[in-house]
């Protein structure tokens, strides 16, 4: 199969897996009263749900990881697919809440992005930008040559992406950690009310580097190539 091909498959299979996420989200918020999670006292009060949200996210995670397994033809490719799988899966599962609900009314409405290990808040717009970084890079490593010679990012790109997800996470997590001190009931009342625009841009930033980098092989390598055939046909 070819590349395009499979970069095609997990996108629709994210998309597909996406409107699944979205109204199964749908079907529990409107159970609690939490269509719009941004509200007093916002985490499921019903410890079955609470529950039952960590097991839908680890399950949406092992899903996700499997289609990259399943289309890529070496551990890079197979990393970089389940990347593209998590980043269309993200940008959709916005797109088809605003459909099903009418929910998010814009894209800096906030959001209850994860609950492991703690609570993480943002507006959408956060999420979505990771995202799209993610599906720009896998989708660079698994279209931009063969699998045995696909570009992969440096040392220095990888430890400052990493820098940058780290620093992200800090964003994200900042108000939950302050209140995990309080106990459980400080933990679920946590509703932050400013978001560390600045700092997460610098993240975004550092996570970054891995486009940057991977844009910088492709570049001279295509320089390498057509210069080797212009000398070649003289």
């Amino acid at each position: 199969m070819r590349d395009r091909n499979r970069w095609l498959i997990v996108v629709i299979f994210a998309i597909a897996m996406a409107w699944m996420e979205s109204s199964t989200v749908a079907y529990l918020r409107a159970l609690v009263g939490r269509i719009v999670p941004y509200q007093t006292n916002p985490l499921p009060r019903h410890e079955a749900f609470g529950v039952t949200e960590l097991v839908r996210e680890v399950a949406t995670m092992l899903m996700l990881a499997s289609v990259g397994w399943l289309a890529g033809r070496n551990w890079r490719t197979r990393v970089s697919y389940a990347l593209i799988a998590f980043g269309v899966w993200d940008i959709f599962y916005y797109v088809f809440l605003a459909v099903i609900v009418g929910w998010p009314k814009s894209l800096f409405d906030w959001d209850v992005l994860f609950l492991i290990p703690l609570p993480w808040w943002g507006p959408v717009l956060a999420p979505v930008l990771i995202a799209a970084l993610m599906v720009v890079g896998g989708t660079l490593v698994t279209q931009c040559g063969p699998a045995d010679r696909c570009y992969w990012p440096t040392r220095w790109a990888l430890a400052l992406n990493a820098a940058g997800i780290a620093l992200a996470l800090v964003v994200f997590m900042a108000d939950t950690a302050r209140a995990v001190g309080g106990g459980e009931e400080a933990l679920r009342r946590t509703l932050p009310v400013t978001f560390n625009w600045p700092l997460f841009l610098v993240a975004l930033a550092l996570m970054s580097a891995v486009l940057v980098d991977l844009a910088r092989q492709i570049w001279f390598r295509g320089s390498g190539d057509g210069l080797a055939a212009a000398k070649a046909a003289t």
